[in-house]
């Protein structure tokens, strides 16, 4: 018998190689998967699903993960434990037993990222959550570029392709604006889920468009074409944070895993 457990978990991800475990590489799966069976004094790896793989050097707030832990085991001694032993760029927040019909990855139905930039001489504690552009941004045009990309539409411009994988996506919301409080360029973006390289991509046409390098008719020829843009910049990883993960109400969870097993093979990537 074993038991589905949710973890949320937050890591800095400038240290770990990815979220997917890589042999002979630190990364937030190996690490945690690794201390999981440590505390429970495991036979064998626990293995975990998760909403969105990061790749290497981005960070996570709101990060989402299962795993089936044989026996029961009590949630909050499990987050008590993992709290004592892992390293300081990673952190279990909330651990509790998961409703029947969840799955981490395949349940969602958002993911919510946010990419940060200076396009000023950035605060030094800012150095590797935000993305120096040389400026200044018109913010007014990156969101009006953002704005545009709202809706249902093929990314195959903006992402990595893999075979037998679709570029389709369905962008919820996405937008900018200047931060107040940081005086930093913060791009929000939320879809149903992000294809490989995806994000990073958006936010470097978004930029190019910002800074007078492309203008609204060259974000425009790239919505919706099926293959790689050469012209686009794939931004680095560090100011990019996975914010939020959303999934529907616990009776809908089996019959939306069902439906995204059925549309999608590929992780979310971005």
């Amino acid at each position: 018998m074993t038991t589905r457990y949710r973890l949320d978990l937050a890591y800095d991800g400038r240290d770990f190689h990815g979220w997917a475990a890589q042999e002979g590489l630190r990364t937030v799966q190996g690490t945690l998967e690794h201390w999981i069976a440590t505390v429970l004094r495991l036979d064998a790896p626990a293995r975990l699903t998760v909403a969105g793989r990061t790749d290497a050097g981005v960070h996570a707030r709101g990060q989402v993960a299962h795993v089936d832990l044989p026996g029961p085991h009590h949630a909050t001694e499990l987050l008590r434990r993992l709290d004592r032993v892992l390293p300081d760029d990673l952190s279990v927040h909330g651990v509790r037993v998961a409703p029947a019909g969840f799955d981490a990855r395949f349940a969602a139905i958002w993911r919510r990222y946010a990419f940060r930039l200076a396009d000023a001489a950035p605060d030094p504690l800012q150095r590797h959550t935000a993305v120096r552009v040389r400026g200044p941004l018109d913010v007014g045009a990156v969101d009006a570029g953002a704005r545009s990309l709202v809706g249902l539409h093929d990314f195959g411009a903006f992402c990595r392709r893999r075979e037998g994988a679709t570029t389709i996506r369905q962008m919820l919301e996405c937008h900018a604006e200047r931060s107040p409080a940081t005086g930093l360029v913060e791009v929000t973006l939320r879809a149903d889920a992000f294809c490989h390289s995806m994000v990073r991509s958006v936010v470097g046409a978004l930029v190019a468009v910002g800074t007078g390098q492309r203008d609204a008719a060259w974000l425009a020829g790239l919505v919706d074409r099926p293959t790689r843009a050469g012209d686009v910049t794939v931004l680095p990883p560090h100011g990019l944070v996975l914010e939020e993960v959303g999934y529907p109400a616990d009776d809908q969870l089996a019959a939306r895993q069902l439906e995204a097993r059925a549309r999608r093979d590929e992780e979310d990537r971005p």
